[in-house]
């Protein structure tokens, strides 16, 4: 009976040790719209659910937040971050907004307004960033479409950030690749999302691995 306690006591002990030498996970906050929220296909065959898979593989242990919004604005963006921040503070950011700011002809003037404002908090709770651009549909006029798209790059640029100028890039004019409201990206085109996502955010999660 003595030996018997002593066994579970033994193993108790090994299990809290175990416990507690086990590295807190690094960890990756996904924070857009709906192009990331899986709109339209089954959530486990979206980009994020593939990029937990493949952080999955790596030694590294690693948790994904994804906190993205059907229909979510860089205002309503803005607005919700702080709190999610400290909730669960995060190594890195993937910020993917904007897209429906463009789609209602919102200011752009706000939008870069609203987009630094969440760099800046990003910056402020120690995480590394990717930017994620979009592109809008040409009917929206040469000056806007142009513009608009010019603020990713004119942010990503003068913060040095990892920057993917365009989330569907390879997608967006593929038909088989795409719903039929000509917007969401099908469950075929999550693969490639990921890919393009992970030619800018491979540098960095490597970095975090290594304690940089």
């Amino acid at each position: 009976m003595f030996r018997f306690l002593m066994a579970v006591v033994l193993a108790l002990l090994w299990s809290v040790s175990s416990a507690s030498n086990s590295p807190d996970p690094h960890r990756i906050l996904i924070f857009g719209d709906s192009l990331s929220a899986a709109h339209g296909i089954a959530g486990d065959a979206g980009w994020v659910s593939l990029l937990e898979q493949r952080l999955a593989d790596r030694d590294a242990h690693w948790q994904v937040r994804n906190a993205s919004v059907g229909g979510e604005t860089t205002a309503g963006g803005r607005t919700r971050l702080p709190a999610l921040l400290e909730e669960f503070p995060p190594d890195v950011v993937i910020l993917e907004l904007g897209g429906n700011d463009g789609l209602r002809g919102l200011s752009l003037r706000a939008m870069r307004e609203n987009l630094a404002a969440m760099l800046d908090a990003s910056d402020a709770a120690g995480a590394e960033v990717l930017l994620a651009g979009i592109r809008i549909p040409p009917n929206y006029g040469p000056v806007y479409t142009e513009r608009f798209e010019a603020v990713f790059a004119d942010l990503a640029a003068e913060r040095d950030l990892a920057f993917v100028p365009f989330l569907l890039e390879g997608i967006a004019l593929e038909p088989e690749m795409m719903l039929a409201d000509g917007i969401h990206p099908a469950a075929e085109a999550q693969a490639r999302i990921l890919q393009n996502v992970w030619d800018e955010l491979e540098a960095l999660v490597a970095r975090v691995e290594q304690g940089a």
